[in-house]
């Protein structure tokens, strides 16, 4: 079965995502499309590369997906597909897809550009999606290139004594998510004391559920991505504790 995703920054009160489908079904018409989100804020590459990011392994390898996020995009800005973990990628070469993956990619094509389309998604990203998903191969799409443009991620730092990381991400209940991943927590805890601080606050206790706190108090979990997660039990954290997208957050270890 082949699958096409659609995230971009569209929104749903417009015709615009129906309109990328129509143009995919014209030419693809066995294929599935799966909307991951029309939701992305505007033009944030940063919040649409941690939703992509969040989930596109979850799917089949070989599925396509096509990310109209800031397509528009600069003047100079090219039109690419990337075969990525065995995954396919179609969107503007803005930065994007170096945010999603450190592995390298498999492929790389610089598309075609279709002179004065004011909707690159519907225009040249969806006919492009719709026949990888087909089967056709990726370099008869496009022009083979080395490499693509690359942003990178806020890097954790961490030391025997202190993981400094930072929010990646407010998500839509106004929890926190953070860069600290599990497994640089768990080698450098080693049954050691810990402190976390973020803000004024300060905790000493990381939760496995959000439910184990009381209505409108605190939990801090490592969530399904297996990221420290800060949160208000039933509230708002972002708005009562002050914090934003790049808040830092610290942790610090106790001698031991």
């Amino acid at each position: 079965m082949a699958i096409i995703t659609l995230l971009t920054d569209s929104g749903d009160s417009d015709h615009y995502a129906g309109a990328i489908k129509a143009r995919i079904v014209s030419i693809n018409a066995s294929v599935t499309i799966v909307d991951i989100s029309h939701k992305i804020m505007p033009c944030d590459i940063a919040h649409g590369a941690y939703v992509l990011k969040s989930v596109f392994r979850d799917f089949p390898k070989g599925t396509v997906h096509l990310v109209g996020v800031d397509s528009a995009g600069n003047r100079d800005d090219q039109y690419i597909a990337l075969q990525l973990e065995d995954h396919f990628f179609v969107g503007v070469d803005n930065g994007f897809f170096g945010l999603i993956s450190d592995q390298p990619h498999q492929q790389v094509v610089q598309l075609i550009k279709v002179d004065e389309t004011t909707f690159p998604e519907k225009d040249i990203l969806a006919p492009v999606a719709a026949k990888l998903a087909a089967g056709e191969a990726i370099t008869v799409l496009g022009k083979p290139i080395e490499t693509f443009r690359k942003m990178l991620n806020r890097q954790v730092k961490a030391t025997r004594k202190i993981i400094a990381g930072h929010v990646i991400r407010v998500d839509n209940y106004g929890n926190l998510i953070t860069n600290i991943n599990k497994t640089d927590f768990s080698i450098l805890t080693k049954g050691r004391n810990f402190t976390i601080q973020f803000g004024g606050e300060k905790f000493r206790r990381i939760h496995t559920n959000y439910y184990q706190t009381e209505q409108g108090d605190c939990f801090l979990i490592f969530n399904s991505l297996d990221l420290l997660e800060i949160g208000i039990y039933k509230g708002n954290a972002s708005e009562l504790l002050g914090l934003q997208y790049d808040s830092p957050v610290n942790i610090t270890f106790d001698e031991g």
